[in-house]
């Protein structure tokens, strides 16, 4: 007799998910997945834990309570180094260095896809060109492309995505959404935070939406 498929776990799978910053809560109790080729968009306003959130998913920070899977195992520490590109509010980079030297670093640390390059990555985000650019001689816009063009070089399958679209014109949001197109194609899942649905990829997408938590004799 053959054995009965197995479901696909989801990518990412979060329960019963708390979080607390000197005993006042930030968000939580929370469940939430997300599978591959799909994304979880997470909206909110200010104070209402998104970046917290993705921190805690990173491993950056430690969850009060709830467990947290990737693809069916816990999320260990080595697994979330594998699975996980963050691209958070901060671009993440060393000032002194080159667009180039920057990527060469940071894939040193990261690892790298091995169908895709740093100058075709620089290329992708629209900075051909900057290679010998120094990082801190960058406006904001291109300091975000730039991060952009490391999670576009990241081997992991998770991006969590902190207000992507955050200090770029349209054409930076529509690479955004090509970048998230092109790595749900490829079985690849992404969680996007955002104030509202001004801007969000046109991919299959689930919605998270957080709210301020009140204490007692919050008003």
């Amino acid at each position: 007799m053959t054995p009965p498929d197995r479901p696909v776990p989801p990518l990412l799978e979060a329960r019963g998910l708390r979080f607390a910053r000197n005993d006042e809560p930030v968000f939580g109790p929370l469940d939430f997945s997300v599978n591959a080729g799909e994304a979880l968009l997470v909206q909110g306003g200010n104070g209402a834990g998104k970046t917290t959130l993705l921190r805690v998913l990173a491993g950056l920070l430690r969850a009060d309570e709830g467990e947290i899977d990737i693809d069916g195992e816990r999320a260990k520490a080595s697994r979330r180094a594998r699975a996980i590109a963050y691209l958070s509010h901060l671009p993440g980079l060393k000032a002194d260095l080159s667009a180039m030297e920057n990527l060469d670093f940071l894939g040193g640390l990261q690892g790298r896809r091995r169908t895709q390059s740093p100058e075709n990555a620089l290329a992708v985000v629209g900075l051909a060109g900057y290679e010998d650019a120094l990082a801190r001689q960058l406006s904001a816009g291109q300091k975000k492309r730039l991060s952009l063009a490391r999670m576009w070089l990241s081997p992991a399958p998770l991006w969590l995505m902190d207000e992507p679209y955050a200090n770029l014109d349209l054409q930076g949001i529509e690479l955004v959404n090509r970048m998230v197109q092109a790595h749900l194609r490829e079985g690849g899942a992404a969680l996007v935070t955002t104030h509202g649905a001004y801007a969000a990829p046109p991919v299959r997408t689930r919605l998270l939406t957080l709210e301020r938590q009140r204490t007692e004799g919050y008003r």
